[in-house]
């Protein structure tokens, strides 16, 4: 079954934002009921940035009323939201002329709400240079005033498996250093500057 994008983040928002069951809750996000009710009890995913998936297009407000009328109705993801099964190309990343000034909102994007990711994972998702992704997270990218951050994905320059592949491998490197795997960085007005190991190739 396919499941939202950024399924934890998405939960969180489930939890807080309406009244369903976190049975519905967990079969939807493809998580174990129990994990649900520690984001709901506040034990785990405490600084995680809810995600609304209803302004992302994966689900709609009226199949969010259904469900919470009927605990034993399942949410469905919206047609659209569904992927498309695309073929893996060896190579550069083409990205028509058309998309490629969004990139920088794109990597301004992934910069404040995944800063776990590090510039090569986002080099390789948004199909940009190395430079690109440092003078964004810098400020010093020549359009710096005019860049506003904008989801990768509904900008087309990555799909949600992709998104959710790199951020899951991200969580997963940071827990493996000890460090947290933050899901987000809700709040921040600046991009935290790079760690010394962050311009490295994720292992």
């Amino acid at each position: 079954m396919a499941t939202p994008l950024m399924p934890k983040a998405t939960a969180v928002w489930l939890v807080e934002n309406t009244a369903l069951s976190f049975e519905q809750i967990a079969d939807f996000c493809g998580l174990h009921m129990l994990e649900v009710q520690a984001i709901a009890d506040g034990e785990v995913a405490t600084q995680m940035q809810g995600l609304d998936p209803v302004a992302n297009g994966q689900i709609t407000k009226e199949e969010i009323e259904r469900c919470e009328k009927d605990p034993s109705a399942r949410l469905k993801l919206a047609p659209q939201a569904i992927p498309v099964a695309m073929t893996k190309h060896k190579g550069p990343r083409y990205t028509p002329i058309a998309k490629r000034q969004d990139k920088p909102n794109a990597v301004a994007w992934l910069l404040k709400s995944h800063p776990e990711l590090t510039v090569a994972q986002i080099q390789k998702l948004i199909g940009t240079t190395k430079e690109t992704v440092v003078k964004v997270r810098d400020r010093t990218h020549w359009n710096s005033a005019n860049i506003k951050g904008q989801h990768p994905v509904g900008l087309g320059l990555c799909t949600l498996q992709e998104l959710d592949a790199a951020v899951t491998k991200a969580q997963r490197r940071r827990a493996a250093e000890g460090g947290p795997a933050n899901e987000g960085a809700a709040g921040e007005d600046e991009f935290a500057p790079a760690s010394a190991g962050s311009e490295a190739e994720a292992p």
